[in-house]
């Protein structure tokens, strides 16, 4: 490797920055609430229902809902370690999924059955489970599946305990094939492709409980009043990813004007093709744009919409940055004020954040269908979250691969009109 070279890091040492956010967020958690009032929110998280919106900010304070994420995505980051697994730009944005969703969704009770599937998935194939990691902390996605057998149903604690935890298991042995198989759908255009696969095996198993007389029950849990404590701790975070990528790699800037050319088709890990110093600024960029976005909406900063952010920050690792991600969420935008909706509505401003799983489109084709996808996008992602009755975490991963597989098709057809050649992937 020359001096001018992208500085790529080792896995472990990806795996201890990963590891590092979750402490901050652990001590930060503690911090604002205290040891006592955190383990008894806690307590009430662990035994929530989970279903899209639950909010543990709400739920159970700021202290139990980040030593939740923390807890759980050291968890996460020490079986990557154990397995030896790959830690490329997909498994960051894995992991930051996981700190971003444990903040309202999945817990330290109710992901272990999917986990299970998807190791006995691995088993089963005579394949390493190193390599399904992926998979199985992106279908952390169902987890509320788990939660919701588990405490809303009339059944006997006797059934419904192993019923959850079966339920569970099924779901991660048949992820990893699902998610293959439609991938190849939306050919990589849409970045939550488990979201899509999570939307599909939800919808199914929702189907089958409620031919069965089980119904879901609504929740919607919103914090509404921690905005001016959590955006000082997001805006330091967010810049010591910056200054961070700057002590990796000097010339980390050079090579982020690089990354902002890639179009972020997947699979495109932004770290093997820029370098780590880029990636951090990337996701630091990331972080304050979209923290700027929510705050400038007059929307809040809570549970979801730091899941949603740290969901934009973590696939700056896999396939967006701010080029890509601008028009997808300008197109949510425009689409919204056309309606006379409020962009700080929750629905509204959760698409914007997610719906930039679709960044490569406007990142292959150009700015103008980003906006026209955005634009699309907002409208499936408010109507499709009945067929999975909130039990899919990734309920805009499922809208956008439903857009993506169809408006990838149509666009393609126009720009091949008469021969022409489609842009190029970078």
């Amino acid at each position: 490797m020359t001096d001018d070279a992208p500085k790529v890091l080792p896995s472990n040492t990806r795996l201890a920055m990963v590891a590092g956010l979750a402490v901050v967020f652990i001590a930060y958690g503690i911090a604002v609430s205290g040891p006592g009032a955190t383990l008894e929110g806690l307590g009430k998280i662990l035994l929530a229902r989970d279903m899209l919106l639950t909010d543990y900010v709400e739920l159970g304070g700021i202290g139990a809902a980040f030593v939740n994420a923390g807890l759980l995505t050291l968890i996460a980051a020490a079986v990557y370690w154990r397995t030896e697994a790959t830690v490329g730009g997909g498994a960051v944005a894995c992991l930051l999924l996981v700190l971003g969703f444990a903040l309202f969704g999945k817990n330290l009770l109710n992901v272990w059955p999917i986990l299970g599937g998807v190791y006995l998935y691995a088993r089963f194939r005579g394949e390493p489970v190193s390599g399904h990691l992926n998979t199985a902390f992106f279908g952390f996605a169902l987890a509320p599946v788990v939660s919701e057998i588990l405490f809303s149903t009339s059944l006997d604690v006797a059934v419904r305990i192993p019923l959850a935890i079966g339920t569970g298991i099924v779901i991660g042995f048949i992820l990893p094939p699902i998610a293959a198989q439609l991938f190849r759908a939306h050919d990589g255009y849409n970045l939550y492709n488990m979201g899509f696969t999570g939307g599909m095996v939800g919808t199914i198993v929702v189907a089958v409980y409620m031919s069965y007389g089980f119904v879901p029950v609504p929740v919607f849990l919103w914090a509404t009043d921690a905005s001016a404590v959590l955006a000082p701790f997001l805006i330091v975070v967010f810049l010591g990813m910056i200054a961070a990528g700057r002590y990796v790699d000097p010339a980390c800037f050079r090579n982020f004007r690089e990354l902002l050319r890639l179009s972020g088709q997947a699979p495109s890990d932004f770290a093997a093709k820029a370098g780590d110093g880029a990636v951090l600024v990337n996701m630091g960029v990331l972080g304050l744009l979209t923290t700027g976005y929510v705050l400038a909406t007059g929307s809040v900063l809570n549970g979801p919409t730091i899941g949603g952010i740290l969901s934009v920050v973590g696939f700056g690792a896999y396939g967006k940055h701010p080029f890509n991600c601008a028009p997808i969420m300008a197109g949510v935008l425009l689409a919204t004020l056309a309606k006379g909706a409020d962009p700080a509505a929750s629905g509204l401003i959760l698409a914007a954040l997610f719906s930039t799983s679709l960044a490569p489109i406007a990142g292959r084709f150009g700015w103008h269908w980003g906006i026209l996808t955005g634009a699309i996008h907002v409208s499936v992602a408010q109507s499709v979250g009945v067929l999975h009755a909130g039990l899919n975490l990734y309920n805009n991963g499922f809208a956008a691969g439903i857009v993506a597989t169809l408006v990838s098709a149509v666009i393609l057809s126009i720009v091949t009109r008469g021969g022409e050649r489609t842009p190029e992937k970078l």
